[in-house]
């Protein structure tokens, strides 16, 4: 039954298609969907849809599995975080000790799978629904092309060596695929975008605020380019991002209190609504992850001494700290305050320093708790800063180091930073890597460690990640492994699928 249920999930079927027969009365319960009676509606198609987008969030959309394994998976790692050492979640992941065992990868390696193998259903399915007019079939087929892309970006960058599965099955002989090379699922990245940007909606009515667009697909195609140094193409299609109408917001902030969710500076973002009706539970923790025990917080991580210190040179014309930076941590600073999850106003760093656990914290979706202390703040994925920072960053390899200059004082200007005046490539590139992209996308999801992983990983400029962990103090860098780069495929998958080859070193 084990070696079944993980069958299940690696290819995952849509939870709720199941059948029902009985031995003696063979009558149809309409009640319950089966394979014969589902696919026949639009309704039908939609739910499929928005089951593929649950995979975002985990296999089960369990958020605890979300904020709790695959978030840590994907942050604890970097040098903009540490985490408290007294907590267990995430911890080996944290000090580069972690077995094939752990359980944040796996948690990874479920989602992304779960989502790839629900849009290779639709994909499969919808095209033959006659229920569906043309414009809706090809509006369902991209936006699960574009999910396929999303789950297939984070398999090949955390994992490198995936499986490439894009048709749906349930015969046993077919769910034991090999590994494909990173190329070729570099090589779908592409196309599943490039297919999917000219039937995506530039927007969506209010009803469906968060499903992808074309922006998405654009911005997503750009980072893919990205990530594999294809320069020119990632300046021409960050360059197409900028002409689609997005802009910053005009306070930091409003990105992460959800004031400015789905709003002008957004290109997307995992959905949440705080709703605790009927028995659901969409609310996001973070606000409980990082705030002070003091505050009634949970005090799972911290920003890094060196991102402090770095946040610290991000200053506006009078030497403050940037908007970006206070709305960032809470640290010693005249000018710092955060919001009490155990109160109802910001209480200044001065007025409370001696009562906190630890000297730093985030600060970032904090705030807009409720009485019930519940939040509903979307989590960002792709926003426009994060683009404009991409485009800069490929402009710069491209020699423009002065148009990549006025990308990056946008973003700055935004926080009141104050502008960068002349550089050179390798001064810009620097400060993009270092402080550019730290300061402004700090423990944002997905980010950080992953361009540490595209900067050893390319050929441009290589940096070395345990260098730069011990450059910048990261705990437990002296553990950090070359194996470490990557997650390492999970032992459970290994365990029953005998085509799959562990990473090396793993």
């Amino acid at each position: 039954m084990k070696k079944i249920r993980y069958i299940i999930l690696i290819i995952f079927t849509v939870g709720f298609f199941n059948s029902c027969s009985d031995d003696f009365i063979n009558v149809e319960n309409k009640e319950l969907l089966t394979e014969a009676s589902f696919w026949q509606t639009e309704e039908h198609a939609t739910q499929a849809l928005i089951a593929t987008y649950g995979a975002i969030q985990s296999s089960s959309g369990s958020k605890w599995n979300f904020f709790e394994e695959m978030y840590i998976s994907m942050a604890y790692r970097a040098d903009d975080i540490i985490n408290n050492s007294g907590e267990t979640y995430g911890r080996s992941l944290a000090s580069f000790t972690n077995t094939t065992e752990e359980s944040g990868p796996f948690s990874i390696w479920k989602a992304n799978y779960a989502g790839v193998g629900r849009a290779n259903q639709i994909l499969g399915r919808v095209p033959g629904m006659e229920a569906l007019s043309q414009p809706t079939k090809d509006l369902i087929i991209a936006e699960a092309k574009f999910l396929r892309a999303y789950f297939y970006f984070w398999l090949v960058t955390g994992f490198e060596n995936v499986p490439l599965v894009l048709t749906y099955s349930d015969q046993l002989e077919e769910l034991f695929p090999n590994q494909a090379t990173p190329t070729e699922i570099w090589a779908q990245i592409e196309k599943d975008l490039t297919e999917a940007e000219p039937n995506l909606l530039a927007s969506h009515s209010s009803e469906w605020k968060g499903r992808a667009t074309k922006g998405a697909a654009k911005a997503l195609l750009g980072k893919a380019y990205l990530f594999q140094e294809k320069w020119g193409l990632a300046e021409t299609t960050f360059e197409d991002v900028t002409t689609m109408g997005y802009s910053l917001l005009p306070n930091y902030e409003d990105n992460f209190n959800g004031n400015g969710e789905n709003g002008s500076e957004s290109i997307f973002e995992v959905q949440q609504t705080g709703d605790r009706s009927n028995g659901n539970d969409e609310r996001q923790v973070f606000n409980f992850e990082v705030s002070p025990s003091l505050f009634g917080g949970w005090e799972l991580f911290y920003p890094s001494q060196w991102l402090v210190d770095e946040m610290r040179t991000d200053v506006d014309a009078s030497g403050d700290p940037s908007s970006r930076v206070l709305e960032s941590i809470f640290f010693d600073d005249p000018l710092s305050d955060m919001y009490s999850i155990d109160g109802e106003a910001d209480v200044l760093y001065s007025d409370v320093s001696g009562s906190l656990g630890h000297p730093k914290y985030f600060k970032k979706y904090s705030d807009n708790a409720d009485t019930n202390y519940y939040n509903g703040t979307n989590i960002s994925i792709i926003r426009y800063a994060d683009v404009l920072l991409m485009y800069a960053e490929a402009l710069n390899e491209n020699d423009k180091t002065a148009l990549a200059l006025d990308q990056v004082n946008i973003v700055r200007a935004r926080g009141g930073a104050v502008d960068l005046g002349s550089m050179t490539k390798d001064a810009l590139r620097t400060q993009i890597r270092h402080h550019e992209r730290p300061v402004e996308l700090a423990m944002e999801y997905g980010i950080r460690w992953f361009d540490l992983y595209r900067w050893q990983r390319g050929s441009t400029a290589t940096e070395s990640i345990k260098t730069t962990l011990e450059n910048h103090n990261k705990p437990f860098a002296g553990n950090f492994l070359d194996k470490h780069i990557l997650f390492p495929i999970p032992l459970q998958e290994i365990n029953i699928n005998t085509n799959l080859t562990p990473n090396p070193g793993w």
